[in-house]
């Protein structure tokens, strides 16, 4: 069947730039260069429950841990160490220490955020992450936590956005379809707060919650009223990016709803990154394979929207997405043609 897609691995961080103490301190050098993380990798045996120890006195000293951390974050760009990690434990030990000094070492836990989005880019780091082995009530409280913190952390004001990687770590959960219906589940509320981060200017937040959108739509046949409940939140966030830059006409205007008329009636910013208008596009699709969602989709205008949109688009596989759309949109309008008095 289809496979929602990853995000990729994130990359090697520099050694770490500030003085640490004791045990720490050689690790946080020495893995930030490859040769370095094949040393530490040949010793994982001993040095991944090491690091884990170092990372767990962090949750009661303030001030240890970060390079721990960043060597963590280091060693699991490899598969097989991130399955052993988290068979040691890492998902609870990072999230216990990002709750207990998240808020004193920012730092700490912005490479704690990276860590667990390398952890979840192998199956038992995501079944880890949601908690889906034991008590049912503890299902999906670390999601919860995480959606909590990236939302409330989004202010343009702070120098440095330490949640942006729950973007990737959603990306990653919303691959499988335990982490799907968490996020998708009415009664918890994550996927509308997740969709409200879509108008964020940092990219990386940007393309991961569309990317996690266009994943929970492959649940469109089974979830589309739940989707389309969502439908003030949902439609800007799709057809923004694919809406092109032009100023939209007072006619177009009025057949729309006023999230997306307001959007459309100014010059706009492209959305210069070509997966997010892909991955935006690929969502629209599976809402539209649906009647209900594309009688949602006619009601907003949005077949107007594509078509101005496609006319300033110039990448081939994103044209491509518009006129995959576009093919499902013309059936409507040829069946409607026949009921057209001449």
């Amino acid at each position: 069947g289809r496979r929602a897609r990853r995000t990729p691995r994130l990359p090697l961080l520099s050694p770490a730039k500030r003085a640490r103490r004791g045990g720490g301190a050689s690790c946080g050098g020495v893995t930030g260069d490859a040769d370095g993380l094949r040393a530490l990798s040949a010793r994982a045996d001993r040095a991944l429950p090491a690091l884990l120890r170092l990372l767990a006195s962090a949750g009661g000293e303030l001030g240890t841990g970060g390079a721990a951390a960043d060597s963590l974050v280091n060693l699991s760009q490899d598969g097989a160490l991130s399955a052993r990690l988290v068979s040691l434990g890492a998902v609870v030990a990072a999230m216990d220490v990002v709750a207990k000094r998240g808020g004193e070492q920012p730092g700490l836990a912005r490479s704690l955020v990276m860590l667990l989005a390398n952890l979840t880019q192998v199956d038992s780091g995501v079944a880890a992450l949601l908690q889906v082995v034991g008590d049912e009530k503890m299902q999906g409280l670390y999601v919860a936590k995480l959606v909590r913190s990236f939302c409330r952390s989004s202010s343009e004001s702070e120098e440095e956005d330490i949640f942006e990687h729950v973007a990737s770590i959603l990306v990653n959960i919303s691959k499988v379809e335990a982490g799907r219906r968490i996020l998708m589940e009415p009664k918890r509320g994550l996927l509308k707060q997740i969709i409200r981060q879509s108008d964020s200017t940092n990219q990386l937040r940007k393309k991961g919650v569309v990317s996690t959108i266009r994943n929970c739509c492959f649940e469109a046949d089974t979830q589309i009223q739940n989707l389309l409940s969502l439908a003030e939140y949902i439609w800007p966030a799709l057809l923004l990016p694919v809406a092109g830059k032009k100023i939209y006409s007072e006619e177009d205007r009025s057949k729309m709803p006023p999230e997306l008329a307001n959007a459309l009636s100014h010059e706009r910013e492209a959305v210069e990154n070509s997966e997010i208008r892909q991955q935006a596009l690929e969502a629209i699709y599976m809402i539209v394979l649906q009647d209900e969602g594309r009688r949602a989709f006619w009601s907003v205008n949005g077949p107007r929207i594509l078509q101005v949109g496609y006319e300033d688009e110039e990448d081939p596989k994103v044209m491509e997405a518009y006129e995959l759309i576009g093919s499902l949109l013309n059936r409507d309008v040829l069946f409607l043609a026949r009921f057209v008095p001449k």
